[in-house]
C-alpha cells in the first residue's frame, strides 16, 4: 500500500495497528521527494539522515508502549523556523550560512509530539511575497501547473503537502501566507487567533530567538484534511513557556456546533477594494450551496459586518509600518519622500501602504484604535453568526512573476489587470482583527486549478471554523492529489 497521500490521522491509526512502521513511512516519503521534487522544488533543506534516525526512534518508542499525538508521522517545516543544525535564511543570500543552535518552539513541540521532520520548505525573500522564490534555493512550482506559483510565503509547505511529501507542515501568516498557498495548491491551512501559538524561533536571521508579541503575524498548521489541522493545532497551541511559565493549561472552547444544520453563516463574495474572479466566486457559491443544503442558516448580507474598505486601509497601515521598521536609513528616507508626494485625496491601497511605511507612532496608535473598533464590530457580528465564508485571494494560482518591483506587477482578474499587492485585502479581513481563519478546498477552476475559501471564526474560538471545515469536507470533498 502507498501511504504518501494518507492523512496524518489515518497514518496514526495504521501505526497504532502495526500496519506500517515509521521507518517505512519515512523511507517512502524520502523516495517520493527524491523522485518528484526536482520538478517542484518544495524541500529546500532536506534532513533525511536525522529523519530516518527519528523514525527508528519512534518505532522503538511505540514498541515500548509509548503513544504520542504525532509519533512516527513524517512532517515538513517552513524554512523560516529555526532547526538546530540546519540553515535558516528566509531566502536572503547574505544569510545562507546562518545555522541556529536551537530549535524554534514549534519545532520542539513537533519533536515532543513524536513527529519525524523530513526537512525545510521553500519561502520567498524575507517571507515578503505571495510566491515562493529566492536566490538561495530557487523557485518552487505549483504541483498542479509548474508554470504557476504555489503561493507564499508558505508555498514550499503547500507544494510539499500536495505532492505527498509528508503528512503535515507548519507555516506562518501575516498576509495570507498560510491561507493563500493552501488555496493555490488545494490543501488545508489554519490561521490561528493572534497570540494562540508561540512563535519564538520563527525570526529573521541571525536572530536572536526571543519571545516577542507579534502585532499581526501568527504561526499555524497545514494539512491535507480538516481533522489533521485540529490534530496539529493541538500540538502547536499554547503560550511561550519563557513568558507564561513552563506549565500551562490550554482550554480553547469547543466548537459552537457539531451539526452543520446548527451553523449560522455569513457569505461574502465581494470586496469594495478589488473584484472577485469568476473561478473564486464559483468556489464561494459552491460552499454556500453546500451549507444551505446541509441545513445551515446562510445569509449574504449583514449590517453588522465591519466596513471592509476601512479595514483594508487599517490593515495595510499596521502591516507595512512594521514591514519596513528595519529598513536602512537611506531606503526609509526614499519612502518618506515618495509618501510626501502623495495627493491628500489619494485613498488607494498603494497610498495606504506607502503612508503606513512611514507612519509615526502617533499614526500607529490611531490605526490601532480603529482596529479595536473593528474587533468590537466582529464581536457583535459573531453574536449573530458562527462563521464568515469569503475568498482568500481573487483568483486561483497565477503564473510566476519575478519582476523585482512588486509595484510593477499586475494581477489578471478575468482579463482585467489590477495592482499585484491589492489582492491581499482578503487576507486582511481576518488578519487585521486577529481572528482565526481556516482555508479549505472548494473545487477547481475551469482550467483545473484548485480554488479555496476561508472560514473566519470568532476570536479564540478556533475550533468553530475547524469543525465547520470538517463538516464541509464531508459534503463537498477535500484534498485531491494533482493529476
Amino acid at each position: 500500500m502507498e501511504w504518501s497521500f494518507q492523512t496524518a490521522e489515518e497514518l496514526v491509526a495504521a501505526l497504532r495497528a502495526g500496519e506500517v512502521s515509521s521507518a517505512e513511512l519515512t523511507d517512502e516519503a524520502i523516495a517520493r521527494i527524491e523522485r518528484d521534487d526536482k520538478a517542484i522544488n518544495a524541500i529546500c533543506v532536506p534532513d533525511f539522515d536525522r529523519a530516518r534516525a527519528a523514525a527508528r526512534g519512534a518505532d522503538q518508542a511505540r514498541a515500548r508502549g509509548e503513544d504520542r499525538p504525532l509519533l512516527g508521522i513524517p512532517v515538513t517545516v517552513k524554512e523560516s523556523y529555526d532547526i538546530a543544525g540546519l540553515p535558516t535564511t528566509w531566502g536572503m543570500p547574505h544569510h545562507r550560512d546562518y545555522v541556529p543552535a536551537e530549535d524554534a518552539v514549534q519545532v520542539s513541540r513537533l519533536r515532543a509530539a513524536g513527529a519525524v521532520v523530513l526537512g525545510k520548505t521553500n519561502v520567498p525573500l524575507g517571507l515578503q511575497d505571495i510566491q515562493s522564490f529566492n536566490e538561495v534555493y530557487g523557485t518552487t512550482n505549483n504541483p498542479w501547473d509548474h508554470g504557476r506559483t504555489p503561493g507564499g510565503s508558505s508555498g514550499g509547505s503547500s507544494a510539499a503537502l500536495a505532492s505527498g511529501f509528508g503528512a503535515l507542515s507548519i507555516g506562518s501568516d501575516i498576509g495570507g501566507s498560510l491561507r493563500t498557498p493552501a488555496h493555490f495548491c488545494g490543501v488545508y491551512a489554519h490561521k490561528p487567533t493572534l497570540g494562540l501559538a508561540a512563535d519564538r524561533g520563527m525570526v529573521p536571521p541571525p536572530g536572536p530567538a526571543l519571545p516577542v508579541d507579534q502585532d499581526l503575524a501568527v504561526v499555524g498548521p497545514m494539512a491535507r484534511s480538516a481533522r489533521d489541522l485540529t490534530l496539529l493545532l493541538d500540538v502547536m497551541a499554547g503560550p511561550d513557556p519563557l513568558t507564561r511559565g513552563v506549565a500551562y493549561d490550554l482550554r480553547l472552547p469547543p466548537a459552537r456546533h457539531e451539526r452543520l444544520c446548527d451553523f449560522r453563516v455569513l457569505v461574502i463574495e465581494e470586496h469594495p477594494c478589488i473584484p472577485t474572479g469568476s473561478a473564486v466566486r464559483a468556489g464561494v457559491n459552491r460552499v454556500a450551496d453546500a451549507l444551505a443544503d446541509g441545513g445551515a442558516r446562510v445569509e449574504r448580507h449583514s449590517p453588522l459586518l465591519p466596513d471592509l474598505a476601512e479595514a483594508a486601509v487599517t490593515y495595510m497601515q499596521l502591516w507595512f509600518s512594521g514591514a519596513v521598521a528595519r529598513f536602512p536609513d537611506e531606503a526609509y528616507e526614499q519612502l518618506r519622500a515618495r509618501a510626501a508626494g502623495l495627493s491628500a485625496d489619494d485613498r488607494s491601497l498603494h497610498a495606504a501602504r506607502l503612508r503606513g511605511m512611514v507612519s509615526s507612532h502617533r499614526d500607529w496608535v490611531e490605526a490601532n484604535s480603529r482596529r479595536e473598533l473593528h474587533r468590537h464590530g466582529w464581536r457583535r457580528l459573531f453574536a449573530e453568526f458562527d462563521a464568515v465564508v469569503c475568498p482568500i485571494t481573487p483568483t486561483p494560482a497565477f503564473p510566476h512573476d519575478h519582476d523585482p518591483d512588486p509595484l510593477a506587477r499586475r494581477l489578471d482578474i478575468d482579463g482585467v489587470e489590477y495592482p499585484y499587492l491589492d489582492q491581499m485585502v482578503w487576507a486582511g479581513v481576518a488578519t487585521m482583527p486577529g481572528l482565526p481563519a481556516t482555508a479549505v478546498p472548494a473545487g477547481r477552476s475551469p482550467e483545473g486549478l484548485p480554488v479555496g475559501v476561508q472560514l473566519i471564526g470568532p476570536m479564540f474560538e478556533d475550533r468553530t471554523p475547524l469543525r465547520l471545515a470538517e463538516l464541509l469536507e464531508r459534503r463537498i470533498g477535500g484534498f485531491q492529489a494533482p493529476e
